[in-house]
């Protein structure tokens, strides 16, 4: 086995590792430390926020890091190999998106939660801007959940299942409207964590399930059809 070959198949195997470890910790912000923090007394919600949550948002941020670090070489390795295909980018697309709210929205809301929470432990003041980050935050976190299924869905059919054409055929490029088309869906999604509000569809546990079960049938269907 020669070794460049050799290595990717380790920057797979570790953007796999990662990618566990990142969609792993998304899952549970949002599906149990969310509950858990909605019922707590605020002496608890001090100290997980000042004991817990800093733990588990460096290791949170550093998995989204290294998963797209590795990722991007991958596509590099495609690239090159001349085998990208529109689920290849669809993927990285929303990969992309995810791990920019991890480290742009996220995590710097989150600093402001924790910090205020540090101020209140020692003897000190909330920041008023407390409910106004942690809103943003969990927007933000809210749709990289609803993200995350087309993402491994076209992740994983990009090398078993493939429903778009080969972009990197020439030509490819000027028919490929189902990329177009989910790619758009997918940065007004975007702009709404940015720039936007809560809404039903991604507001509770059970509805973002479904919207993102939901937007995985979409991209699936106008990648296979348009």
């Amino acid at each position: 086995m020669e070794f460049m070959e050799f290595f990717n198949y380790l920057a797979r195997w570790g953007h796999i590792v990662f990618g566990i470890a990142w969609i792993g910790l998304l899952y549970y912000f949002n599906f149990i430390q969310g509950a858990f923090m909605a019922s707590a007394s605020n002496e608890t919600k001090v100290e997980a926020f000042t004991l817990l949550v800093p733990k588990a948002l460096w290791w949170f941020r550093w998995a989204a890091a290294f998963t797209f670090l590795t990722g991007l070489y991958l596509l590099y390795v495609v690239l090159k190999q001349g085998t990208l295909t529109e689920d290849t980018l669809v993927a990285g697309l929303l990969a992309t998106f995810m791990a920019a709210n991890v480290w742009f929205i996220i995590w710097p809301n989150q600093k402001i939660v924790i910090a205020s929470n540090e101020a209140v432990k020692s003897g000190g003041e909330a920041d008023p801007n407390q409910a106004s980050a942690a809103a943003a935050a969990l927007l933000a976190s809210r749709t990289n959940t609803l993200f995350s299924l087309p993402m491994v869905f076209t992740m994983v059919s990009s090398a078993h299942y493939v429903h778009g054409g080969d972009v990197a055929t020439s030509g490819a490029w000027a028919s490929a409207w189902g990329l177009y088309v989910v790619s758009a869906i997918a940065i007004l999604l975007e702009l709404n964590a940015i720039f936007g509000k809560m809404n039903p569809a991604i507001e509770s546990v059970k509805a973002v399930i479904g919207s993102s079960v939901v937007l995985t049938a979409i991209v699936w269907l106008v990648l296979m059809y348009v």
